[in-house]
């Protein structure tokens, strides 16, 4: 008997000594597999068990039940963040469960385009599969709210850039982060403005943004096309901007503007009424929301399309009819500025 004891406690010494041993050669045991990398999501709320149970299902080579073992004596599995992972060839459990913990996530991008308006943005968002859709079926003053913005309205609020995101993010929060940055550039470009500006309002410069933003073709008139709106506020002309127009026309437009557009009076109808618009009609870039605020120091009043996305400008209404009938075939329709 003392002797049968004897062997069974040097057993259970030995099994003490060796499992802790083997579980610590597994966990930095790298998994090797052929091609590319494995990718998992975690979600939020996801157990460990059942988190080690789909990386193994995602086609890393990994003893489920090791891993989640791992995961709570040797790594702090409470820390693991939610987000979508890239695991490569070569990878220890130790290494797979620390990447989790730190939140290395794979990334994913949407880019917002200078121009575009909220239709689009949303459109954008939409179309990406990997975002949580959040904002699907809200109203504007919806979506306002739940990104904490008194904006008043979407239009032109959001910055066009590229930014990342992980898969499983919501849609609301790119949309949250694109408001806050035009807000931080808009701010900072108002505080640099020049003087004796038209705008009453950051708010007004915003506007004035979108609408160069639509019209420039070339970089470099850029500030020159925002002189004549400025100098066109100013002098109490109507704008005379179709892309004011042909926003207020929205989905009815078929790209072709007619005359009777330009007739038909209503609040983006640059041509029928004086100052600006009630709204942007897009969202600006940094480069225009300067030119807006920072025109070029100009006498001009006109200017038309040369066909090579640069533009002729003009002082008085004279050039700018030699202008159109040089660079137009069709003057009635081109004398659109």
């Amino acid at each position: 008997m003392t002797r049968l004891f004897v062997r069974l406690l040097a057993l259970l010494l030995l099994t003490m000594v060796l499992v802790p041993a083997a579980l610590v050669w597994y966990a930095h045991r790298p998994l090797v597999w052929t091609g590319d990398d494995r990718e998992y999501t975690l979600r939020p709320g996801t157990a460990l068990r059942q988190a080690a149970r789909q990386i193994a299902d995602a086609g890393v080579p990994v003893e489920p039940h090791l891993l989640a073992l791992i995961g709570r004596v040797a790594v702090d599995s409470t820390r693991l963040q939610a987000g979508s992972y890239a695991f490569a060839s070569g990878l220890t459990p130790v290494e797979l469960l620390e990447k989790m913990t730190r939140g290395d996530t794979r990334m994913r991008e949407v880019r917002l385009i200078e121009g575009w308006t909220w239709r689009q943005i949303r459109a954008a968002l939409a179309a990406q599969t990997e975002l949580t859709q959040d904002a699907a079926g809200l109203t504007d003053a919806q979506v306002l709210e739940r990104i904490g913005s008194d904006a008043g309205y979407t239009e032109g609020w959001f910055f066009p850039d590229t930014y990342l995101f992980a898969v499983g993010d919501s849609d609301l929060a790119i949309l949250k982060r694109a408001h806050h940055a035009m807000r931080a550039q808009l701010t900072q470009a108002w505080s640099a403005r020049a003087a004796g500006l038209p705008y009453r309002s950051p708010q007004d410069a915003l506007v004035m943004a979108s609408i160069v933003e639509k019209e420039t073709g070339v970089a470099r008139d850029r500030a020159t096309i925002a002189s004549v709106f400025v100098n066109r506020l100013n002098a109490g002309m109507p704008l005379q901007t179709d892309p004011t127009v042909i926003y207020g026309l929205g989905e009815r437009f078929d790209g072709n503007l007619t005359r009777a557009h330009l007739l038909h009076d209503g609040p983006y109808n640059t041509y029928m009424r004086t100052g600006l618009p009630p709204t942007p009609i897009a969202s600006p870039g940094r480069a225009s929301i300067d030119a807006a605020l920072n025109p070029a120091p100009t006498q001009y009043y006109y200017f038309v399309a040369r066909g090579d996305g640069s533009s002729v400008f003009s002082r008085t209404l004279a050039e700018h009819t030699v202008a159109v009938n040089r660079y137009q075939r069709r003057p009635a329709r081109a004398a659109n500025n």
